[in-house]
């Protein structure tokens, strides 16, 4: 595969998980953010971690699928590796993410990976969700939609849960992050994660969710989200919550 002259997100989080699925330009932005603001790793770890609680606790409802968006390298205890035994569809929009992630998961009979916009459910390949994701529509799945609303505004984030919340069966659930404004004291930091960065106040997190139901949890910082022990001592960066479609 060629080297990308762009940093990615996906595999800067992949370096700073200690995975293996990144470049020189993915390692320079990572040392440039923590640099600028320090616990920047500790934070992708925690998030990684809220993934699998949420991950785990949505399968431990009977959930068997899950399509994932904005998935990243699905390595380093992504949702395959998590509950290996569902079936499982990771999508994204960038090309050299979407090679890695299919090179990974070539040997896979229960996880593929192909290109998803997640404004857009409409531009899934058909066969993929049919294959990884059975009974889509009919069937509760787990859609697992984390490191994107922070890039889009509070306008295309509603209409897009708000389809994503019509398109799937009752029962199904939805675990989705939000980023505070932690970052408003690091600007060197903030600079490097682009203008369409989005920060919101904790108290926006909830309507934007529109008919999604939250559990009992609320939307919480990832850290303590059903932690397992004591929460990780980590800025509160980043919020997470689980969110229902009630069965019928």
């Amino acid at each position: 595969m060629a080297e990308p002259d762009r940093p990615s997100i996906a595999r800067m989080i992949d370096f700073w998980l200690g995975g293996e699925h990144h470049f020189p330009v993915d390692v320079a932005a990572a040392r440039a953010f923590e640099e600028a603001h320090g616990p920047g790793a500790l934070i992708f770890r925690s998030l990684r971690e809220f993934l699998g609680r949420a991950v785990r606790s949505i399968a431990d409802a009977g959930v068997d699928s899950f399509l994932v968006f904005g998935a990243g390298v699905p390595t380093r205890g992504n949702v395959h590796e998590v509950v290996p035994e569902a079936t499982v569809l990771y999508t994204d929009v960038d090309p050299v993410t979407i090679r890695l992630g299919q090179r990974i998961l070539a040997g896979s009979d229960r996880a593929g990976y192909g290109f998803g916009d997640a404004t857009d459910i409409g531009t899934i390949d058909p066969a993929q969700l049919h294959r990884f994701v059975p009974g889509w529509g009919r069937r509760p799945v787990g859609v697992v939609f984390l490191g994107l609303a922070a890039f889009l505004d509070d306008e295309t984030l509603s209409r897009t849960l708000d389809e994503l919340y019509v398109a799937v069966a009752p029962g199904s659930f939805l675990a989705v992050d939000f980023d505070g404004e932690e970052l408003a004291g690091y600007p060197q930091a903030l600079a490097l994660l682009g203008p369409a960065f989005r920060m919101r106040p904790p108290a926006a997190f909830g309507p934007l969710l529109g008919c999604w139901e939250p559990t009992a949890d609320g939307v919480v910082p990832v850290a303590r989200w059903r932690p397992d022990g004591e929460p990780a001592a980590v800025p509160d960066a980043c919020y997470g919550v689980v969110a229902t479609k009630p069965a019928s």
